[in-house]
């Protein structure tokens, strides 16, 4: 397993307060609720038909690049 890497996230103050409702309601860390969010939205994209041919679309064009 890779190690853990920090980011930073900007949210507006009505954001950062939702996310934090949500997190406080579901007794998780705001941290959790934002990998989950981040792990859905991902598996979503994957399952996506339009996204996957863009990202074969871009993979042949770097391959492409690299000839």
């Amino acid at each position: 397993m890779k190690p853990a890497k920090a980011m930073t996230l900007r949210l507006s103050a009505e954001q950062a307060e939702e996310l934090a409702t949500v997190a406080s309601v579901d007794d998780l860390p705001v941290a959790e609720v934002v990998r989950a969010a981040i792990a859905e939205h991902i598996a979503a994209r994957r399952h996506d038909e339009q996204f996957r041919r863009t990202l074969r679309e871009r993979i042949e064009k770097a391959q492409k690049l690299l000839r």
